[in-house]
């Protein structure tokens, strides 16, 4: 790989940027492709993007190895509640960094959550220092206005590729209210899941993470949910 392209490869990893590095395997030549590039290979690189695994594609002048380099998931999970209890080591082991936010201190502790990052913060507060971009997951499990609010908010104001909610349709319609109160239009608030999860009748609180963690997966890899 030249020099110059290298430096522009270890920016875009330095700012989490999405990039697939296009090489010709008969060549040689490489180049990167970002999302929305009008690049040839735009769609290619996009499914690539979407499946996190290298492929090779056909093209006219040869075959060309797309590698792809996303930055890491997240998953931020506002409200240290027991289904976050079984969420949390679904989402680690499925490859998310996850966090927990929650200013209830009583709550969110290491005894509860061991090997899972907790940040005792106001939402909006915490969703501000975590900066969610487009590979960032955020789950509100409270049930409180207080919290799912602000949480929300400023999800809807990131780059998050999934944003669900806890509650149920009656609960859900009222945080609409809320919102477009706030000034979040039907373009906005329509990213939010809400109820929470995948309708498969769950009813503990790890079957509802299992739900959750299902839609996740749907969203992400861009299959219906």
């Amino acid at each position: 790989m030249k020099r110059e392209l290298l430096d522009r490869l270890l920016a875009d990893r330095a700012a989490q940027r999405t990039v697939v590095v296009a090489t010709h395997l008969a060549s040689g030549d490489q180049r990167l492709i970002h999302p929305g590039d009008a690049d040839p290979l735009a769609a290619e690189a996009a499914l690539a993007i979407q499946s996190d695994k290298p492929r090779t594609v056909e093209t006219a002048d040869g075959d060309v190895f797309l590698n792809v380099f996303n930055p890491p998931l997240r998953m931020i999970i506002v409200g240290a509640v027991h289904i976050a209890q079984a969420l949390a080591p679904m989402a680690a082991m499925t490859g998310y960094d996850v966090t927990i936010v929650d200013p209830r201190q009583a709550w969110a502790t290491p005894e509860r959550f061991p090997d899972i990052r907790i940040l005792d913060a106001w939402p909006d507060e915490a969703l501000a220092e975590l900066k969610p971009d487009h590979r960032t997951a955020i789950v509100t499990l409270t049930h409180d206005p207080k919290l799912d609010d602000p949480a929300l908010q400023a999800a809807l104001s990131s780059d998050a590729f999934y944003i669900g909610s806890l509650g149920s349709r009656g609960t859900h319609a009222k945080r609409i209210q809320r919102l477009e109160t706030a000034g979040f239009d039907e373009s906005h608030h329509s990213r939010i899941h809400g109820p929470v999860g995948l309708n498969i009748g769950a009813k503990s609180p790890a079957e509802i993470a299992v739900s959750i963690m299902g839609q996740v997966t749907a969203t992400l890899r861009g299959a219906a949910a």
